[in-house]
Parts: structure tokens; sequence; C-alpha cells
């Protein structure tokens, strides 16, 4: 009887070893796949709570631009917050570094900061609209520097779950902030909406006339600090049998 409960006790022991380790190793791979602990500062960017889903390959970062259409540019003026969809060509770049954008620091002296600047990952995005409108005047109104955040989508599809609380949706998505501008400069507007024809239109090096250009306003969103992201759909279930 006494050997039958010293078992009963070490299997008891081995159990809860067990579980302890299974719970230690599921909170170590929580710890390396979310970034719960991450708060704001001020004049920093915080990171991506889900680093399981933040993409930082520059050929997978270029798939996403490639496959929105929609880019959806928030900015705030005299009257409030206002957010506009628009068509989008873009230029990217993905730098030397490895991370996206540069963390200001006033103890960093200024050879060290432009060095990092040049080796962050930089993106454009260029737009057009027409030659009056909210959006406009906002950006004439912030000396042609308005402050914007930008968010755009695709590969959206839902995820049925088991319950109603189980139901997600799979999604590629990149988030930024940066500075819109209007662009007066003929060649930079040519060149901005013959980079819009080739992604919207599948028209390569197209060019515009000036007279044609004098219908239209280019505008340019530019971004140093932007994140990429992908959840993926998960791999259908198979039954045993």
């Amino acid at each position: 009887m006494a050997d039958e409960t010293s078992m009963s006790i070490n299997q008891a022991g081995v159990q809860a070893v067990h579980d302890d380790g299974a719970d230690l190793g599921a909170q170590t791979r929580r710890e390396r796949t979310r970034r719960d602990h991450e708060h704001t500062v001020a004049g920093q960017h915080r990171r991506m709570r889900r680093a399981d889903r933040e993409v930082t390959e520059p050929e997978e970062i270029r798939a996403i631009l490639d496959g929105c259409d929609i880019v959806r540019i928030a900015y705030q003026d005299d009257e409030g917050l206002s957010i506009v969809p628009v068509n989008f060509g873009y230029s990217y770049d993905p730098g030397t570094g490895d991370g996206f954008g540069v963390d200001t620091d006033t103890d960093t002296d200024t050879d060290t900061s432009a060095a990092a600047n040049a080796a962050s990952p930089s993106l454009t995005l260029f737009l057009h609209s027409a030659l009056h409108g909210r959006k406009i005047d906002a950006m004439r109104a912030a000396g042609n520097a308005l402050d914007v955040a930008f968010e755009m989508e695709c590969d959206c599809e839902v995820i049925e779950g088991r319950t109603a609380c189980n139901w997600s949706e799979s999604f590629t998505s990149i988030i930024g902030t940066g500075v819109a501008s209007v662009v007066d400069d003929f060649d930079e507007a040519n060149a901005a909406l013959s980079l819009l024809m080739a992604k919207q239109a599948h028209m390569p090096d197209v060019r515009f006339t000036e007279r044609q250009l004098a219908t239209v306003t280019v505008w340019k969103v530019t971004s140093a600090h932007f994140t990429a992201k992908n959840h993926p759909k998960p791999a259908p279930h198979r039954r045993t049998a």
C-alpha cells in the first residue's frame, strides 16, 4: 500500500513537472511571438506587438505594395480629422538597415543620425486629385508639409471559426506615417503619374504633357516609418480517421 502511495506521489510529481514545463514552453513561445510589454514613448515608434506577423523582407513588402490598389490617407486640418481613400503609385527603397524608420535621439551626434537615416527603408506614395479640395488646402496651409498616417490592405479573406469568438480574417497590410506635399516640379510630377499608371493600369513609361498635368494636382506622401504585416489563413484542419 505504501509502495502504491509512493508511486502515485511520484507520478503526480512527474506530471506536475511536465505541466510546469509545458506552461513555461508556452510562455516562452508567446514572449518570442508577442511584444506585450511595448509601450508608447514620446518621440519614438513602438514595435509591432505581434512579432510573428511582422514582415521585414523587402520582396515581401514589395509584394504587398503591388497587391494593394488603394491607400487610405488620414490627416488633420482646421476642420478636424479626415481620411481619404486614393489609388497610388510608389517608390520603395529597402535601405541597408534591418528596421523601419529612425527614432530621434537628442543625444546622438549628427553624423550617427545621418548614417542611421541613410540605412533606413523609405517609401514614397504618389497620388493625384482635382486641382482644388480639402486635402490640397490642408497641405498648402501646412507649408506643403502635412503630417499624415496611411494604411493599405489586401489578400483579405474571412476565416470561419468553430464559435462566434473564433472568427477572424487573413490579410496583408502596411501602416505608416509620413509627410504629404504637393508636387510642383513638372519632371517629378510626370514621373509620379508614370509610376501610378504603371501600377494601376499596367502601362509603364507613360508621359504626360504640360497641358495634361495642368488639369490635376500631383502629390506625394514620403515615409520613413512604416510596418508591414501578414496574418495568413491557417492550413486546413485534417481529420483523422
